[in-house]
């Protein structure tokens, strides 16, 4: 039975092994070095309370671009998974605390982000910048909603939030401060992802 993980419309898919046994070996290589990227976009950021700006939806965004759907949550799953069983994977730390600290909601956002990017670039939005930049914004916009959504969600159990206006609070912390950076970072990814394909697919 074929190992079909990703696509050939990905920048994965397109270069893996063509033998089951390597491929499968490549992908699940694949997903560790993954979370591994994912680790280090997460310790360079900008210690802004109470969600830090990172690089995490840079990195989570072009990986689900290169990787598919499939590849691509199970890497964000592989990093998650990381970060509760204790390890320093996060921006701040690690641990199942973490996972329902003021960033859970992003950081349960960030596989849904990485379904809705890897979904667009199997069915071909590697090959088109303005595509797979939508599909990222998408990705974006609910990365965002989720973050909002859990911020207010915790509005009553939170020193950091202003009883007196929690929506206004929650968007201070979890949208206003990501608008721009965040737009720009998806651009980068959607070029960085389509400019590789531009200049690889071609010799395959």
């Amino acid at each position: 039975m074929a190992v079909t993980l990703t696509t050939p419309n990905t920048l994965l898919g397109a270069f893996q092994p063509k033998g089951d046994a390597a491929r499968l070996a490549t992908n699940l290589a694949t997903v560790v070095l993954g979370s591994l990227l994912i680790t280090l976009a997460a310790k360079i950021n900008v210690p802004v309370w109470p969600v830090p700006v990172t690089l995490q939806s840079f990195a989570i965004a072009a990986l689900a671009a290169a990787f598919g759907l499939r590849i691509g949550v199970a890497t964000v799953a592989l990093y998650l998974a990381e970060g509760a069983m204790g390890l320093p994977v996060f921006a701040t730390g690690g641990g199942p605390a973490y996972l329902v600290g003021p960033t859970g909601g992003f950081l349960l956002g960030f596989l849904v982000m990485a379904g809705i990017i890897g979904y667009a670039a199997d069915r071909g939005a590697s090959a088109r910048p303005l595509t797979l930049f939508g599909a990222m914004l998408v990705g974006e916009v609910v990365l965002l909603a989720l973050g909002f959504a859990w911020l207010v969600a915790l509005a009553g159990q939170a020193q950091w939030i202003d009883q007196t206006n929690v929506l206004a609070s929650a968007w201070a912390g979890a949208v206003q401060p990501f608008l721009i950076w965040d737009v720009l970072k998806m651009a980068l990814a959607a070029l960085t992802v389509t400019g590789i394909w531009s200049l690889l697919a071609p010799k395959r």
